[in-house]
């Protein structure tokens, strides 16, 4: 028992941070949402859920909510398939594949701000290298106004999500792939399996671990793509890249609603947790079919 209380004790500090930095905020952050706390004043007045109906029925929470929905497809099914496709060309360890795998990982290590401000002056309409390169090229009529133009501008920036993390979750892909035992690859082919057969059959059933890591990740990562967002377009323009991070933040500490925002917070942590559950339950039916 002795031994047990001071091997427990090495729990503590890890335990401590967990407390001080997620379940406190978030039980104050519920705390508030029953509120009209305006974040400044010392004092604050009970509302129930008048916070929860008012950010169910904002016409901005509902676009929030909905751009969150169309940049979250987009990236996970761009990034998770150009992931894919960049680990099988660079799955083997030669010299000029170990390269590449550094180069295409390279964006990942950037910050979010770094990426945005880079991006956010090439998708600029008058002096951006993409619009420069397409006049140049003698494409003149594909060159757009990337972000500022509310049909594009959120699919210009998940672009730029994949760009910078594409590479990461390449390596998570690699990491499976050479996982799995040449002996079985040798005994497809030996049956006269096609490529096509072989990576249907043997690939893909034992990448499903890393498939479902990779979409989780990538579901977490473009739901909070909060630093990204804020530095290209601030939710901009007409709203058309708001998303909820960012509508949070602006309800907070734009209109000083931070009664409104937490309650808004609340039920992004519940639509992130519940879509998360899903799509675990969903690989993970899709490995017991295999």
């Amino acid at each position: 028992m002795k031994n047990r209380i001071q091997l427990s004790l090495f729990l503590l500090p890890g335990l401590l941070l967990y407390v001080g930095l997620f379940v406190f905020p978030t039980l104050t952050g519920l705390f508030y949402s029953f509120t009209d706390w305006d974040g400044v004043s010392p004092s604050y007045a009970f509302v129930g859920l008048d916070n929860y109906k008012d950010s169910l029925s904002s016409i901005v929470f509902r676009k929030a909510f909905g751009n969150n929905v169309e940049f979250m497809l987009t990236v996970v099914i761009a990034q998770t398939f150009i992931s894919l496709v960049l680990a099988l060309l660079l799955v083997r360890n030669t010299k000029t594949k170990v390269v590449l795998r550094a180069l295409y990982f390279l964006p990942a290590i950037l910050s979010s701000v770094s990426v945005g401000l880079i991006w956010a002056f090439m998708y600029d309409p008058s002096i951006g290298l993409i619009n420069y390169g397409l006049n140049e090229a003698g494409m003149s009529s594909m060159a757009r106004n990337w972000i500022g133009d509310p049909k594009i501008a959120i699919f210009s920036i998940a672009a730029v999500q994949v760009w910078a993390h594409a590479g990461q979750m390449m390596i998570v892909f690699i990491a499976g792939l050479q996982g799995i035992p040449a002996e079985l690859y040798e005994a497809a082919r030996m049956d006269g399996g096609s490529k096509w057969q072989v990576f249907r059959t043997v690939t893909w059933p034992l990448l499903a671990p890393s498939a479902t890591i990779v979409v989780a990740y990538t579901t977490i990562q473009s739901f909070k793509a909060f630093d990204l967002i804020f530095t290209m377009t601030d939710g901009g323009p007409n709203y058309a890249t708001e998303i909820l991070t960012t509508y949070i933040y602006h309800t907070a500490f734009g209109s000083y609603s931070f009664g409104l925002a937490s309650a808004g917070s609340m039920i992004f942590l519940v639509l992130l947790a519940l879509l998360t559950l899903l799509q675990f339950k969903a690989l993970r039916a899709d490995r017991v079919s295999y």
